[in-house]
């Protein structure tokens, strides 16, 4: 069966932009390194750092059920005593989207699980949102939920990953993620690479990327195909160092394989 989803709200919370706007870049990086020494903290099982972390009435909402602070809190020390024992590769949190006011913040962050060794599996991506008051003058967390990623938001994400390789240049990004028999045709050149020639342009472009919007994105799955459409607004400056700004409409397909997804063939065309 086919599963199609449009994906223009799919990786951030919908809020209300005027009630958000006091929150600036400086408080969403606060609020991104609370988060991430709040992670850290469970997974050393630091008990008195998350008593203050998380708030008396916090609940966590799952597909099990919810759970108050004090059953969280015996849950994370387990988990920590157990990691301590046997460890296990950490969730690692990006592709944070925060929105707040001077009292109140949501946080929400993709995690990714890589195994230590690809005889283990395949990478296991989740998403959390977390909710959070400032009481007494510091952040406490009142309620987090998180689910799963699906095929679709996986590949969504994956978008959003392709273009931060393409503006630093990143010519592992597409070892690790095109697959062997991949075809990459330019949408302003129309000519057809292939992997190794994709890695070799990634390498020896003297284009420089400024920046890369995607927008209109669109993802279809069925079984191990995925197709992506949207377009991709990008501006930087060419070979001879004169600025551009193009807007580019394209089709990405990917295929899964050993549980993961990679670049199959991808084609754009630049919108005049």
């Amino acid at each position: 069966m086919t599963r199609v989803i449009a994906v223009a709200a799919l990786l951030a919370v919908t809020v209300s932009s005027a009630g958000f706007a006091q929150c600036t870049d400086a408080d969403k990086a606060a609020l991104e390194a609370f988060d991430k020494a709040w992670g850290e903290a469970g997974q050393r099982g630091d008990r008195a750092l998350l008593e203050n972390i998380y708030a008396d009435n916090y609940m966590a909402v799952n597909p099990a059920g919810t759970l108050d602070k004090a059953t969280t809190l015996a849950n994370t020390m387990r988990d920590a005593e157990r990691n301590r024992a046997n460890p296990q590769p950490p969730a690692v949190p990006d592709r944070y989207v925060i929105s707040c006011t001077p009292s109140t913040a949501t946080i929400t962050h993709r995690n990714t699980i890589v195994p230590a060794t690809a005889s283990m599996g395949a990478p296991f991506y989740s998403r959390s949102i977390h909710f959070l008051e400032k009481r007494g003058n510091r952040w406490q967390v009142v309620s987090s939920t998180g689910h799963a990623l699906n095929d679709q938001m996986q590949l969504a994400y994956m978008e959003q990953d392709w273009n931060d390789a393409d503006k630093r240049r990143d010519a592992d990004w597409i070892d690790r993620n095109y697959a062997s028999f991949a075809s990459d045709i330019s949408s302003r050149t129309g000519a057809l690479e292939n992997k190794a020639q994709a890695i070799e342009s990634m390498k020896t472009g003297k284009a420089v990327v400024e920046s890369l919007e995607l927008s209109d994105l669109n993802v279809r799955v069925e079984g191990d195909v995925g197709v992506v459409t949207g377009v991709n607004h990008v501006k930087g400056r060419d070979e001879q160092g004169k600025p551009f700004d193009r807007r580019v409409r394209f089709t990405d397909t990917f295929i899964k394989r050993d549980g993961r997804w990679q670049v199959w063939a991808t084609q754009g065309t630049t919108i005049q």
